[in-house]
């Protein structure tokens, strides 16, 4: 009995050791990601800043009528495990948001884009960073075609990058469109302060 409870006692200490050991640790940075077949080199002019990364993830799903989208470069921007989630009710009914992977946006809405134009600009940001994490509250207009003089559709893409050191990565882009009874709030449209 005695020999069990010393044992007992040992594993417990050593058990305590360890997870304190652990939990003081230094956290270690996450390995870079590495271009794969499945995830294309990006530009490095696309991932340099928080300003080229979100810019290049606009550019990339604009374009007219016919033109071909440059879907490896999209998926360059993104991080493994990368998410687009636009808020509200998922095709086929039901409640709350379609989670989206890369790849998953590119076949559900590329034809619609290369069919019938598509631009997207940005036209106010608001953006916070902490360490490797920036978030950016990115207002948008949609037009079919850059010189449309009004969008057809605005909102806001709420965008998470990731810095790894030497290139910004796409994490999230979760997104909520403007609707007339949810109109954009006055601090998120150009020249807010």
């Amino acid at each position: 009995m005695k020999r069990s409870m010393r044992m007992l006692a040992v594993a417990l200490g050593l058990a305590t050791f360890v997870v304190g050991a652990i939990a003081q640790a230094p956290a270690t940075p996450a390995p870079q990601q590495a271009a794969t077949p499945a995830m294309p080199a990006a530009r490095p002019a696309d991932v340099s800043s928080p300003d080229a990364i979100i810019g290049a993830l606009y550019d990339v799903i604009s374009g007219p009528p016919g033109q071909k989208r440059d879907w490896d470069r999209f998926r360059s921007l993104f991080i493994a495990g990368a998410r687009l989630i636009p808020a509200g009710t998922p095709r086929g009914g039901g409640t709350g948001p379609r989670v989206l992977t890369p790849d998953d946006y590119a076949t559900a809405s590329g034809p619609n884009l290369e069919k019938n134009g598509f631009f997207e600009k940005e036209v106010a940001r608001r953006s916070e960073r902490f360490g490797a994490v920036l978030h950016a509250f990115s207002t948008y207009e949609s037009r079919h075609t850059a010189q449309d003089p009004s969008p057809f559709a605005r909102g806001i893409n709420s965008i998470q990058l990731y810095w790894d050191g030497t290139r910004w990565w796409v994490v999230t882009v979760y997104w909520q469109a403007e609707r007339p009874d949810m109109p954009l709030p006055q601090e998120f449209l150009p020249g807010a302060k």
